[in-house]
């Protein structure tokens, strides 16, 4: 999806936005993927959550105040909850704070910067298919993690790879130093002795 004349593959976001930029972030809006994210997070959440309306509006509009995505982040902790207060409230700020406060919380249970919606793109409903990505990366994290939070189908979300990290040693480190130097070849003792180059010029 590259943007002509755009060299930056990760843009920030951009405001004044033209109706025609709009329309193509809001067709990137998975209505399958919604369906899943709703019966997802209606299982882990509990019936207190409660279904939102069909359709884009209705997902904004369920999510919007910040309290499902908050009851959905404390329910895949197993310890302490990231969230002591989950409270609705018809205040514009209130509801984005709670929203902040489930993107910290989301963030701290391993969810990436690149995969995080901004508070505007649900609140505004500015870009819908940034807040599936972020619910879908937290699926598939509480997914690998097996912690025994997750309340799902494991099929509705990919597993991530899990990282796998190698601690050498440094003489394995010295080692490998050493093959790398013999791979490039040895130049010692180069010199241009013994080269000759066509035939001796004739000198008459």
């Amino acid at each position: 999806m590259a943007t002509k004349g755009v060299g930056m593959a990760n843009k920030g976001p951009s405001y004044g936005m033209s109706r025609q930029v709009q329309d193509k972030i809001d067709s990137k809006y998975d209505p399958e993927l919604e369906l899943i994210l709703v019966q997802w997070i209606s299982g882990q959440c509990g019936a207190g959550v409660g279904r939102p309306e069909a359709g884009k509006l209705g997902f904004q509009a369920w999510l919007k105040d910040g309290c499902v995505l908050s009851e959905l982040i404390n329910s895949l902790f197993p310890g302490e909850k990231p969230i002591k207060k989950i409270q609705s409230s018809p205040m514009a700020f209130k509801q984005m704070e709670q929203i902040s406060q489930f993107l910290n919380a989301a963030e701290k249970y391993g969810v990436t910067k690149t995969d995080m919606f901004q508070t505007v793109d649900l609140w505004e409903g500015k870009d819908l298919a940034a807040v599936q990505r972020t619910l879908s990366a937290l699926g598939s994290l509480a997914v690998t993690k097996e912690e025994g939070t997750y309340n799902g189908d494991p099929n509705w979300f990919f597993k991530k790879a899990q990282e796998n990290k190698r601690d050498f040693s440094d003489e394995q480190l010295k080692a490998g130093k050493n093959v790398i130097g013999l791979q490039m070849g040895s130049n010692k003792g180069a010199s241009q002795e013994g080269m000759s180059y066509g035939r001796p010029r004739q000198i008459l």
